[in-house]
């Protein structure tokens, strides 16, 4: 979060949401929403920008829209002295689009995109002499990817 200096007012948490909703939404509509100039929102956008509050500006692409039908989680559990290995092999993987580095028992967390059960299992293949793994398969996604809450009030 962060600190009182650099909190988010109001406005840049309606920037936040304005382009969490439309990241292509143009500078004179954004403006509008916010209720600033044009030059006034630039400046704010460009600011959030410099402190690493926005990151990027990307789209948000349906995997079956593009061949991807299925989904699947995979718990991986490295085998001892294997850890840095089965991260290069994580992230040569262009199928697996996220994956988290975690506590517990398991060491990543990835979501990968799948065409087919016969193409998980050659990718998990590719893993399974040096790392554990669990695999579940994603039915739904009743929470999509959001913001957290901006605001201190909730």
């Amino acid at each position: 979060m962060p600190n009182d200096a650099q909190a988010l007012d109001e406005i840049d948490q309606a920037i936040l949401e304005a382009l969490a909703g439309n990241a292509r939404i143009s500078l004179k509509e954004l403006a509008q929403q916010v209720r600033l100039s044009s030059p006034s929102a630039a400046e704010r956008l460009r600011r959030l920008e410099e402190r690493g509050v926005i990151k990027a500006f990307t789209i948000d692409l349906d995997p079956a829209a593009v061949g991807y039908p299925l989904q699947a989680i995979v718990r991986v559990r490295p085998l001892p002295g294997q850890l840095h290995i089965v991260e290069r092999l994580i992230q040569e993987i262009p199928e697996i689009v996220e994956c988290d580095k975690v506590t517990g028992e398991d060491c990543f967390i990835a979501r990968l995109v799948i065409r087919s059960m016969a193409e998980l299992d050659g990718l998990l293949d590719r893993v399974a002499e040096r790392a554990e793994t669990n695999t579940a398969m994603i039915k739904a996604s009743p929470v999509k990817r959001r913001l957290p809450p901006l605001s201190r009030k909730r």
